[in-house]
């Protein structure tokens, strides 16, 4: 079988995935390798049972649709079993548990703990808990490392190489951990130019422009996206993120703000593509889902190939 040398995967085996920041672009061109090669075996219905026998924790304490599914299908394909719950509501946290107890519990049913959290560090606090590998499926407003390895996957596939492209990220920076870890990722990679594009309430923390300054990425801000659309080979789109928001007065000021149309497409290049990490609301008109630039759907199809090649490097049972 092609695809990466038995050994290479010692990058990840074992390893908790907290932050796309944690991995060099070394790292993610093995991932992305191995994710072509679990591509192929699912287009020809030849999927090796590479999880036989394997357990993956599903701990999302908060709501989540594609992620929690693509990780579950990912695990079944592989002929692996997953246990888990879909909301604090369904589990003894509701009685009291602590978050610890409750990781040590998972750590003790399952090989590898996949962790969603509506506060920032979770994650990274379940890695410290439990002896078993952790990923981080999204910390609040924090990091989602697997939704920046999707999107910066989906770019290579599409245009060969993240590097040398002109990307726009739309929408609310402030408090979507998918921007900011697409952002975070970027870093790894050589962008011509990146323009940060939101209302002044949700322009980036201070905290997340200073790593993207420290690591060089060529950023600028614009508060209007059809001052740059023209330049723009990869424009990135997120909701505005209503759950994030302390006071629902402000989320109220900002709905609505940014909306992308059928017309601003026709003004970007031919070969503009957009990404959308889902679920989009009301920020991209309908009409687009029908243009070739729009490239979401694909984007959140290769979550599935992308998280069966991660679950199995660090189970450390994929070999190429």
């Amino acid at each position: 079988m092609g695809g990466l040398q038995a050994g290479s995967v010692g990058a990840f085996k074992g390893r908790d995935v907290i932050s796309i920041l944690d991995f060099t672009r070394s790292d993610l061109e093995e991932l992305f390798e191995a994710a072509d090669w679990f591509r192929r075996r699912l287009l020809d219905g030849n999927v090796p049972k590479l999880l036989d026998g394997r357990l993956v924790a599903l701990a999302f304490f908060e709501p989540s649709t594609r992620t929690r599914l693509s990780f579950e299908a990912a695990a079944k394909r592989l002929g692996g079993e997953t246990i888990g719950f879909t909301s604090e509501e369904a589990i003894s946290v509701a009685k009291g548990e602590s978050f610890a107890d409750t990781i040590r519990m998972l750590d003790a049913y399952a090989d590898i703990i996949v962790v969603r959290h509506k506060y920032e560090g979770a994650a990274l606090y379940a890695a410290e808990v439990a002896e078993k590998p952790v990923v981080n499926a999204g910390d609040g407003r924090q990091h989602h490392p697997t939704q920046a390895m999707i999107d910066l996957y989906t770019v290579k596939l599409l245009f060969g190489s993240p590097d040398g492209l002109v990307y726009a990220v739309l929408g609310d920076l402030r408090y979507s951990r998918a921007a900011i870890s697409f952002l975070y990722g970027l870093t790894l990679y050589k962008p011509k130019r990146v323009y940060l594009v939101s209302p002044p309430q949700l322009r980036i923390r201070e905290e997340v422009e200073m790593v993207l300054r420290e690591r060089g990425l060529p950023y600028r801000e614009a508060s209007d996206i059809t001052e740059v659309i023209e330049e723009v080979d990869v424009l990135y789109v997120v909701r505005i993120q209503r759950e994030r928001f302390p006071d629902p007065m402000e989320y109220e000021k900002v709905r609505g703000s940014y909306r992308v149309t059928p017309e601003l497409v026709k003004k970007g290049k031919p070969t503009l593509r957009i990404l959308h990490p889902l679920p989009k609301v009301d920020e991209i008109d309908p009409r687009v889902d029908s243009m070739p630039q729009a490239a979401y759907f694909f984007q959140a199809s290769l979550g599935v190939p992308l998280r069966m090649a991660l679950l199995t490097m660090i189970l450390g049972v994929y070999a190429g």
